[in-house]
C-alpha cells in the first residue's frame, strides 16, 4: 500500500481496482475492494495493522470494485443501484472476469457476493473518529457512481469517473459525466484517487473532462455525417484521436463497446 497522506492508503497492485483505506482514531474505512481472492484476503490482513475496519465503501457496482467485499468485516456503505446489482450478480460473472484480467486466479470456498448494508440515492455524511465522510451519487461512468470526499485529509476518492487509461463506457450516460467532472472541480482537496491508475491532484480532472469530452465528440461527429451504428463500430477506432491506444484484441472490443453505447445514447 502506498501512503497519500498521514492517515490514507491506497493499493493499486493488488487489485484491477485501486482499493483504499482511511485509518481514523475509531477503526478503518475500506473503500473499494480487491476482485482477486488471493489478493482481497492478503488486503485485508495489512489492513488490520491499523486497525478493525468499520466500514467498506463500493463507490460503483462493477465487478472489480465489489467482489471482494466478503473478505472484508464492517458496515457495507454503497449507492441503492450498486446493492441491486451485487444481489443480482452471478458467480458465472466473476470466472469470467477473473478469467480475462487474471488468468489462472480461481475463487475459494468463501466467496460469496455481500451486499451492502446501508445504501443511499443522492447523499451521505457519517462520522468516524475524527473524519467525517462525505458520499455523493455522481453518474457518469455508470448512474450508480459515487464519490467519497474526506475533508480532513483534503481528498476526494472518485471512483471511475476518473480512470487513468482506457475509460469503459458500457453504462456510460455521457452528458451527467461531463456535468460530474463539472462538479468534482469545486471540491478543495490536494489529491485525487481515481477508480484506476495513480493518486493525482485535480489536473487529472481536467484530463478527464478532455478524455470523455474527445469520445463523445468523436461519435456526435460521426453521427452528424449520416454513419451507421455498424459504421461507427468498424470504422471509429479512436486511434487518430489517442495515438498511443494499444492496437489488441481486448482494446479493440472494449472501443468498439464504447462507441456502440455512445452512439446509442446521443442518437436519441
Amino acid at each position: 500500500m502506498k501512503k497519500i497522506t498521514t492517515n490514507v492508503y491506497v493499493e493499486s497492485e493488488l487489485s484491477v481496482c485501486n482499493s483504499s483505506c482511511v485509518v481514523t482514531k475509531d477503526g478503518v474505512v475500506v473503500i473499494d475492494t480487491p476482485m482477486v481472492p488471493a489478493n482481497a484476503k492478503k488486503h485485508a490482513a495489512a489492513i488490520l495493522k491499523f486497525g478493525q475496519v468499520r466500514y467498506v465503501i463500493n463507490t460503483e457496482p462493477h465487478g472489480d470494485h465489489i467482489s471482494g467485499n466478503c473478505y472484508f468485516g464492517g458496515t457495507h456503505i454503497a449507492h441503492d443501484g450498486t446493492r441491486d446489482a451485487i444481489l443480482a450478480s452471478k458467480v458465472e460473472d466473476i470466472k469470467g472476469m477473473l478469467q480475462m484480467i487474471s488468468p489462472g486466479a480461481a475463487l475459494d470456498n468463501d466467496f460469496r457476493y455481500r451486499p451492502s448494508d446501508i445504501t443511499f440515492s443522492h447523499r451521505l455524511t457519517f462520522y468516524l473518529g475524527d473524519h467525517s465522510f462525505h458520499l455523493f451519487n455522481m453518474p457518469g461512468h455508470s448512474p450508480h457512481q459515487i464519490a467519497v470526499y474526506v475533508p480532513e485529509e483534503r481528498i476526494i476518492f472518485t471512483s471511475d469517473n476518473i480512470s487513468r487509461g482506457l475509460p469503459f463506457f458500457r453504462q456510460a450516460l455521457p452528458a451527467e459525466w461531463l456535468k460530474t467532472l463539472k462538479e468534482l472541480q469545486k471540491f478543495d482537496v490536494d489529491y485525487v484517487v481515481p477508480g484506476h491508475g495513480d493518486v493525482g491532484d485535480k489536473s487529472c480532472i481536467t484530463e478527464m473532462q478532455k478524455t470523455v469530452s474527445t469520445w463523445i465528440n468523436t461519435v456526435k461527429e460521426a453521427i452528424a455525417k449520416g454513419m451507421t451504428l455498424k459504421e461507427v463500430q468498424q470504422k471509429v477506432t479512436m486511434h487518430k484521436q489517442f495515438p498511443d491506444l494499444p492496437r489488441d484484441e481486448r482494446t479493440t472490443g472494449v472501443v468498439s463497446m464504447n462507441v456502440t453505447r455512445l452512439y446509442e445514447v446521443l442518437k436519441k
